[in-house]
């Protein structure tokens, strides 16, 4: 007694199904258990032979003749092996549909193939300088490109004014080759043509029938303001020309933002540090500090620490899209002296004396309270 599964239960279908509910329920199937979908999955590649051989019995008139009369006695041996010429017809159709569904490519061996399209131009990516204070508020840069554009001579085609492209006598125009492999219709790139469905046998002489040709192209570039360190703007269709009337690629330019003098930047603040005399800190002052827009007046209070910070509202970067504007964030650094005259080591020794009586009452506090911790 045969240990195969009946065809029609494989195919999960009732005696006597016509070819198309045959066809739908195989297609179904397939794209299911497909190897390529199922990598590894030997129990779905088994599933998926088994469904293949009830399918190619079934849709094969003689063959599906005998199976219905005598079971799998009538057709033992013949599975598989595309006895008849009409179910041969019939199932390939089925595969070479499947085929273009899982892998993306055309229909079956005995449909018509695509002549190639034009393929896109490759994208370039260019660098460009800008300095902090025209990042911060938007500028406009003219960058020199070296790109491919489309020949003019032989208007992209490459062929010599005068003449065409001759259809490529291997795939005839088609741009690919197809083989039948026995379930499988198999499409590849035409190794003669690349693809192109076509033979220059008469090339341009400008660009020696490649369709474009390497000029230097000026552009002005608009760089929005708020951009970034690393940024980079898409200029579409500013890339290399397409080959065979095919699109060209696109441009990105890469913002490489200069480092200023006293600014950094988080995000849309900006941030200065602002140095100051040990006199200024004890005694308060009112000082002139840089922002981008100018220069502001901002006073201390007598006793300022090193490390504090002050806020200027609204003296930062403008945000990308016009959504406001960062502040200035001012840090204030007490600088200690390197080099002192004989005069100023008089005064600070003085000062030495002072400090001791309580002027400075975080040192104070603190030394007071580790003579304490360690009594």
């Amino acid at each position: 007694m045969s240990s195969k599964r009946d065809y029609y239960e494989t195919l999960g279908l009732q005696r006597g199904a016509g070819k198309d509910e045959i066809k739908k329920a195989y297609r179904k199937l397939a794209m299911k258990y497909h190897p390529d979908r199922n990598p590894g999955n030997a129990e779905a590649e088994a599933k998926f032979k088994e469904a293949s051989e009830a399918a190619e019995v079934l849709t094969n008139p003689e063959k599906k003749s005998r199976y219905d009369q005598f079971g799998h006695a009538g057709v033992n041996g013949q599975a598989g092996g595309f006895g008849g010429a009409e179910g041969f017809s019939d199932f390939g159709d089925i595969f070479g549909d499947l085929f273009g569904d899982i892998f993306g490519g055309a229909g079956g061996g005995r449909r018509g193939g695509r002549r190639s399209q034009g393929v896109p131009g490759d994208d370039m990516q260019i660098v460009v300088d800008v300095d902090f204070e025209k990042a911060a508020f938007g500028t406009e840069e003219t960058i020199t490109i070296n790109k491919e554009k489309t020949c003019v001579s032989c208007s992209g085609t490459g062929a010599k004014n005068g003449s065409m492209p001759a259809t490529c006598d291997y795939c005839n125009g088609m741009g690919e080759v197809r083989r039948q492999q026995g379930f499988f219709t198999v499409a590849t790139t035409c190794p003669k043509c690349q693809g192109a469905g076509t033979m220059i046998k008469d090339p341009c002489g400008s660009c020696s029938g490649s369709g474009a040709t390497r000029k230097k192209s000026e552009l002005s570039v608009k760089i929005p303001a708020g951009i970034d360190d690393g940024q980079r703007l898409k200029l579409r269709g500013e890339g290399n020309a397409g080959k065979r009337g095919g699109p060209a690629g696109d441009l990105y330019v890469v913002v490489r933002v200069k480092e200023h003098e006293f600014f950094t930047r988080d995000e849309f603040d900006v941030l200065c540090t602002v140095p100051i005399s040990f006199s200024q800190a004890a005694m308060g002052t009112a000082l002139k500090v840089p922002t981008l827009t100018g220069k502001v007046e901002i006073k201390l209070a007598p006793g300022t620490q090193s490390g504090k910070k002050m806020r200027l509202r609204g003296k930062g970067i403008e945000k990308l899209g016009g959504y406001g504007t960062g502040d200035q964030i001012i840090s204030i650094h007490v600088e200690t002296p390197t080099k002192l005259s004989s005069e100023q080591r008089k005064i600070f020794e003085q000062l030495a004396e002072l400090d001791d009586k309580g002027s400075n009452p975080m040192s104070t506090g603190f030394f007071d309270k580790v003579k304490d911790l360690f009594q």
